[in-house]
Parts: structure tokens; sequence; C-alpha cells
């Protein structure tokens, strides 16, 4: 009789039954097996906050098969993921199938390796009473919020909105940049920058006006840089001061969950879902040509940058191995964790660093391959020595004037040989200067005064919005790439030039929720009810307690809500477009229904003309002439169609450019990516070019 092991991901079940081996039999449950009903609160408020679960309908059969699978085993085990929400799970699958939770039948894997999968073997234990509380509590929480805050949107603005506890704040944080945007008033200043040329050289290098009578250079408007270079004029430009160093520049840690997500949105232009599902299918297992399935990173729900001796030990071997000792650092690095992090996991990294990217691309996808090479390299670099600069700062006068020129030289590559990393305001980014001795005199090249306006805060995109969730305490690893998901799939942020703008409707809610409830977008309370959740896993608070303190004031909050807006209704206002109704004559205006944008007549009610908003390329159909168009397939993924589709049939995922065909006249297309071919799709033409050929 072999023994049962049930976990989430039947991919997973794959890999470690391929560790495991017959003496054990591993099935999926695929994710929870029962949950609060969809159709009802589902929460006794009045006693206790108690949970009424049930059975979820689509896992009847599931629920069945496991049953018997039970029966028919020796020890059962419980191998759901390594967190709250698995701890729940597994909770859940002891209930329905009547496994006793206080023996040893839990077990959990860090990593889908044989070494991982046999350490958790050999470490059961009972059900953490903790976790599953802490996640109870967020469940029921987010219910609550959720079902008893979306009827009162329905009542006061539209029927089918919804409002969420982490949602909510991440709109908030969203509407109030927009709101910043919108208020910034820029301010004019100007900047004198040069170009030198030393004897040493031919090529000039730039310098930029840094003081003026030895204060720092203010210059507010067009007549503050013409009277300084008024006064520079006929001067002799000398070099003051030469300050050399070395720099020593420490490698970024490991990723966590968070910072993997930003940095594949930066390097990769990843989106957070995109990220979690490569990297859910790298922690499962992927199948490896010539050894079957592997688990390729460690789990990668995780906000801590803790690393295990064997893995330090393991990257230092590989980096002595490909590019010599001095690559490796005194000692081992460590990262600190912030105070604040649970540190049930290691940080994201690779299983087994012996796998690199390249010998193993062959059995990734594009996705897979792309996110494993950049955790890979991340890790790896994270335990590498310092790259070292020289750097050279030189001052250099000109009259009562003191301009600036920096500069640097790699000394050695340290890290960078492998990660090189980009900063927005890296002084290195001068490049080298050319010798330079002090009291040398120069010759101006060049010598403008530039005008320069204060500019507002960006946009949030998806990096820095996550950044910006983290550093609040708002959610946690497992949240950030649902949440943005949620927030875009109801249409109250909407992507604008790959940056997250409000809608009229995400500004709506977020004004009426402010006014109304202004805990529940409030970024600080938010917070708190996150280390509360945060005090339930580690038993320092009693998830009642918690439910009772939040349900008192948000009960009294809502009922007062409801007395202050009876009667009253919010209206959403319309975007206005430059489009006119061909029914009645009146413009058009975009509005916001529960399947996205289209546009209807600003005349609704007496006239319900509405039509699909179109987006013209520019470009036509290389078949029939027609207008291209930007669309999106079900699944949201965007391509190209001809106006006159349904006769037509033509489409491309590739995008239409403002170029016609040298051969044959027809629109030309582009590839994806910097280097993406342009071509002609023409039926009979075989143009195309490199997009940097003229």
């Amino acid at each position: 009789m072999s023994d049962l092991v049930i976990l989430e991901s039947p991919s997973k079940a794959k890999t470690v039954q391929k560790y495991l081996g017959k003496k054990y039999h591993v099935v999926a449950c695929a994710g929870h097996i029962r949950d609060l009903p969809k159709s009802k609160l589902g929460v006794d408020v009045e006693h206790d906050f108690a949970p009424v679960y049930e059975n979820k309908k689509d896992k009847a059969n599931l629920i069945k098969e496991l049953k018997g699978y039970v029966k028919k085993s020796g020890k059962v085990y419980l191998a759901t993921d390594p967190d709250r929400e698995g701890e729940a799970i597994s909770w859940h699958l002891a209930n329905v199938l009547g496994l006793d939770g206080s023996q040893p039948i839990r077990v959990t894997f860090s990593e889908i390796t044989k070494s991982g999968v046999e350490a958790g073997m050999k470490n059961p234990r009972s059900l953490d009473t903790d976790l599953i509380n802490a996640q109870q509590a967020r469940r029921i929480l987010d219910r609550i919020v959720g079902y008893k805050l979306s009827p009162f949107l329905w009542k006061k603005v539209r029927r089918g909105l919804s409002a969420g506890r982490v949602q909510s704040v991440a709109v908030k944080l969203i509407v109030d940049r927009e709101n910043e945007i919108k208020a910034f008033v820029p301010k004019e200043y100007w900047s004198i920058d040069g170009k030198l040329l030393a004897a040493s050289s031919k090529k000039a290098f730039p310098v930029k006006l840094s003081e003026v009578d030895g204060k720092k250079a203010e210059l507010n408007c067009k007549a503050d840089a013409d009277k300084i270079l008024k006064s520079l004029e006929g001067q002799d430009f000398a070099v003051d001061e030469i300050k050399k160093s070395t720099r020593k520049k420490q490698p970024a840690p490991p990723f966590t969950t968070s910072t993997l997500q930003q940095e594949a949105n930066r390097r990769l232009g990843f989106n957070s879902r995109r990220t979690m599902k490569a990297a859910q299918e790298l922690y499962e297992g992927v199948e490896i040509e010539g050894q079957g399935a592997v688990g390729l990173i460690t789990y990668m729900r995780t906000d801590s940058l803790r690393i295990s001796d064997e893995a330090k030990a393991a990257a230092a071997a590989l980096i002595k191995e490909l590019y010599g000792e001095d690559y490796l650092p005194d000692k081992p690095r460590t990262y600190k964790t912030k105070s604040n992090v649970q540190d049930a996991h290691e940080a994201v990294r690779p299983s087994t660093v012996a796998l690199t990217p390249q010998s193993i691309k062959s059995s990734l996808t594009s996705d897979q391959y792309k996110l494993y090479k950049l955790i890979w390299e991340r890790f790896m670099a994270s335990q590498m020595a310092n790259a070292q600069l020289n750097t050279v700062a030189a001052s250099i006068k000109a009259g009562s004037c003191t301009f600036k020129a920096n500069g640097f030289t790699v000394k050695f590559e340290g890290f960078t040989k492998l990660y090189a990393e980009v900063s927005e305001n890296d002084e290195e980014n001068g490049g080298a200067l050319p010798k330079l001795t002090e009291g040398e005199k120069l010759k101006v090249q060049e010598l403008t005064g530039n005008q320069h306006f204060t500019q507002p805060p960006p946009r949030y995109n998806e990096a820095t919005l996550i950044k910006a969730l983290e550093e609040n305490g708002i959610g946690r690893p497992s949240t950030y790439a649902p949440t943005i998901s949620t927030i875009l799939d109801r249409h109250y942020v909407e992507f604008e030039q790959k940056q997250l703008k409000p809608t009229p409707l995400g500004d709506t809610i977020t004004v009426l929720l402010e006014e109304h409830f202004q805990h529940i977008v409030d970024v600080k309370f938010t917070a708190k009810m996150e280390t509360d959740l945060d005090k339930i896993e580690e038993g320092k608070e009693e998830w009642v307690e918690v439910l009772r303190d939040f349900y008192k004031d948000f009960s009294k909050t809502l009922t007062k809500a409801e007395e202050e807006m009876d009667g009253k209704r919010v209206k959403i206002p319309d975007e206005p477009t430059d489009q006119v109704c061909e029914l009645c004559g009146k413009p058009m205006v975009i509005k916001i229904g529960p399947y996205g944008k289209f546009l209807g007549c600003s005349g609704f009610p007496e006239c319900k003309n509405t039509k699909k908003i179109v987006v013209e390329t520019g470009g036509l159909c290389p078949r029939c002439g027609g207008k291209m168009l930007a669309k999106k397939s079900k699944k949201g993924k965007p391509f190209f169609g001809c106006e006159n589709y349904k006769e037509c049939g033509y489409m491309n995922w590739d995008t239409p450019i403002p170029e016609t065909c040298p051969k044959c006249g027809k629109t030309l297309f582009k590839k994806a990516g910097k280097k993406g071919k342009i071509y002609c799709d023409g039926e009979g033409c075989d143009y195309e070019r490199e997009p940097d050929e003229n």
C-alpha cells in the first residue's frame, strides 16, 4: 500500500512523483476544494465571524476521487504551497477528507528538487493553526468589505461594481498621483553646459556650471543665463582641482517577489501576471531534456533575502569555475531582510546553479527562459565580488564661475561582468575624461544656456506601483499581481503608454470612498491591517479579535454612509470625443460599461446610439485597402485587423507602420522588439529590411 501525497498543481505533482518513486502516489487538488459561498456573505458576523464553507461544485468529482485514494493509501501527506494560502488549502483538504490535522500530515517544499522534496518528506508536521487563522482572517476580511461595500456602490454609482480592501488603496495611489500631476505647476530654470578640449585629446568632454562666486548656481530665467554667458566671454578656462578615487559598487541582493516583478517589468516588459505565471512554472517543474521534470527555482512568493549556506557554496564554486577566484568576495554575502518581513522562505534563486540558462534554453518556453536567465544572473551576481571604478572629478575655473566634470573608468568588472545594473542617476554615465593636469588651460568648443522646467512626478507603471505597495506595507508577495489585474479588469485604471492612469470610473469611486469610507482607502490603516494579519500568523493576535475591531467601525461607517447618501446617486463623468452621433447629431462620448469602454450618444436616454471604439493605425489593409484597426483578442492580446474584417478576413499580430513598400506601395509591418524586421505582407511581395536600415 503506497502513501498518498496531495499537492496543488498537476505539473508539480508530476515532478514530485519522479523524485518520490513508486512508494508514493502523488495527486493534485488544483487549488481550493472548498470556499465561502459565491451567492451570499457566508460569514456569521453576530457569532464570532464563523465562516460557512461549501465544497466547490466543480470539484465534486475530484473530491470523490481523493476520498477513494485516501481509503486505499497508507499515510496521507498534504504538500500544498508553503505559505498561508497553501496551509489553508491543506486545512480544507483535511476537513473534507476526514484527516486529523493535529497529526504529522503536513509537508512543505521550498524547492522542487530531489533534495528539497526529500527534506520536506523527512520533516512532516501538524497543520499550523496560526497560518490557517491568518489566511482565514484575510479571506473573511476581504469578503466583508466586498459583500457589504459593493452593494452600496451598486445603489449609488452603478450595478456590477466592486470594492476591495487592497485594490481600493491601489487605485487611490494612482488617483492621488494623477491629481499631483494635474496640480503641478512647472518652474523654469536654466543650466549652462559646455564642451571643452584638453591638449591630450581630440574629443571634447562635457562640463556643467556648478558655482558662481563660490555659491551654487541658480539661474531662473534666460536673462540670468545670458548674464553668465556674457561674463564668460574672453575668460580662460583652466583646471583648478582634480580628485581621483576608487569607488566600489556592490551587487543588488537576489530577488524577492516584489523586486522580481519590478525588474521583469523594466528589463523584459512583462506585466506582473505574466511574470508570476512563468515563475510558477519554473518552481513547479519543467521537462528538461535528459533529466525529466525539474523544479528550477525556489518558491517564488517571498519577501525574504535569506540564502542557504548550501546555495552560497554552490554559487561560489561555479563563480570560481566560470570567472576565476578574483570574482569571489572575501566572504559569502549575506543580505539583511527588512524587520517586517516573514522569513519563512529563501529569496527567489535557482534551485541548482549548475543548470545555466544557456544549457537548458532548448527545454524552456521563451518566457521561462527569459525569466530564469534573469533570476539566475541576479542570484549569481549577488554572490560575486564588487565592481571597482576609478573615478575622476574635475573642477574648472573661468572668471567667477566654477564648472564640474565627472568621469570614470572600470578598474575591475566584478559582478557587472554577469549582471550590469543601470541607475537613473548614475554619476558614471559621463564615461572617461581625458588626461587632465591642474592649472591646464582648456579650449572652449561649445558653451550654451539651456532652458528647463521642473517635471511633475511620473505616473505609476506596474513596477513602480508594486514598489509603492511594498514600501507602504500594502498587500503581501502573493497579492501584487492579482491586485493589479483586478483594477485593470474592472476598468478602474487603464494603461496609457505603459503607465497606469485612473479612468473616470476609478476616480469617481475613489472620491466616494474617501468621503464616506476613509479607512478603506487609507494607506496607513490598510498597512496596519496587514501587520495585524502577520501578528495572527505569529500567534500574537487572535483572529476573531482583529475582525471584531475592524467590523465595529466598518459597520457604523456603512450605516452612516447609507443615511448620508439616501436618495442620492453619483454620476460617472463621460469622456468627450470629436465624433458626432449620426442619428441625432449630438456629440458622442466615451462611456465605461461592464465589458469596457464604448461610444455612446450624449443625448441618452432620448438617443440610445452606441458604437465600438475604433482605433485607426494609419495603415491600410494589404488585401483590400481598408483601414487597419487596433483590436484585442478574447484573451486581451492586441492585434491589427482590417475594418472590413468580416468580408476580408485580414489580421496581423505585427504592427502597421506609416510607411509604404518601395516595391508594391502597400503598408509595411514591423515585428515586435527593437530589432524586429520591417516587411511587406502584400501578396507575392518579398520586401523586408532591418529597422535601422534607410
